[in-house]
């Protein structure tokens, strides 16, 4: 019998993305509330009790509640939100983290699905950490722009209605100048840093597509590595023919990097960037903010799942 998905959320961002990619599946059943039950605290309960997945696009504190609503009647669960990120007895839904990562969540009662931000930043940081290449208290500054769909349906209608009286008009913003964003806390605990990073987040008016810049010096880095060594082992822990490419821009005559490269699709590149022998290096992730970044994570966590 086919495993039944329920979504719950499906009508903000993340969740329409989902249903889009899970609507025509023939092995699955996906749920649906009907509209007009939609706000009926039973009918929502008895959906999450009867999925044998339920996929949570709610804000932290309704995902929490959802999970306490349904876990011991043996559903399990993949988390859009922030609230179970950093939450010990759930699966970070990471697949490419580390070997045996996939397996874990394949298995998992509980996972939760990264931040778009946070894919970026943890696919660059974290296998130079455990490669040793990078010391836990490296200074790390993180730099990124996103595209709008990533601040959900208010963002987007201010994006795209320039009628309207709250309507941003810039090409572009940076944001959380506290540095404070909520995604700080899951990119430590998944990179094994120990450093606050510094993290600044930007938004452009493109509606899909991000891009994550991790500046380094080599001579801060443990025994001094030259790019290739950055690349190499980047290179390692990914291996070929996955969703995550590394490429080298070395030697590439005047590079650009599109934040829309990857736009509809669910893989990310890690680019290297920079010159030999200079003493830094650029690492860049390129990715879509709501395909690997989001959705697109949340169905191949998804895929993993079913088929463990």
């Amino acid at each position: 019998m086919a495993p039944k998905i329920f979504i719950d959320g499906e009508h903000g961002t993340t969740g329409l993305q989902i249903v889009s990619r899970l609507q025509n599946r023939s092995d699955i059943e996906l749920m649906s509330m009907p509209a007009e039950q939609r706000r009926d605290p039973e009918v929502r309960k008895a959906f999450l009790r009867e999925a044998d997945i339920a996929i949570l696009c709610l804000p932290d504190d309704a995902a929490r509640e959802a999970v306490a609503l349904a876990a011991d009647a043996g559903t399990r669960f993949i988390d859009a939100s922030t609230a179970h990120r950093t939450h010990p007895d759930w699966t970070f839904g990471f697949a490419e983290l580390s070997d045996g990562q996939a397996a874990r969540i394949a298995s998992a009662q509980f996972v939760s699905n990264p931040g778009c931000y946070s894919t970026g930043s943890i696919a660059l940081i974290a296998p130079l950490v455990a490669a040793g290449l990078l010391p836990a208290d490296y200074p790390v500054t993180i730099n990124a722009v996103s595209g709008y769909t990533g601040g959900g349906k208010q963002m987007i209608a201010q994006m795209e209605d320039s009628s309207r009286d709250d309507a941003i008009v810039s090409a572009y913003f940076a944001y959380a100048l506290t540095l404070a964003h909520k995604h700080v806390p899951e990119i430590m605990a998944h990179t094994g840093i120990t450093r606050r990073p510094v993290f600044t987040p930007a938004v452009g008016r493109f509606a899909q597509g991000m891009l994550v810049n991790v500046p380094l010096h080599l001579d801060l880095m443990t025994g001094a590595p030259s790019m290739a060594d950055v690349r190499a082992a980047l290179a390692a822990h990914y291996g070929d023919g996955g969703l995550v490419e590394v490429v080298s821009l070395a030697g590439a005559p005047t590079p650009r990097l599109d934040p829309e490269e990857l736009a509809g699709t669910d893989r990310m590149k890690l680019y290297v960037c920079g010159t030999e022998g200079a003493g830094q290096v650029n690492l860049v992730a390129s990715l879509d903010n709501l395909g690997k970044g989001a959705s697109g994570a949340a169905v191949q966590n998804l895929n993993l799942m079913i088929a463990g």
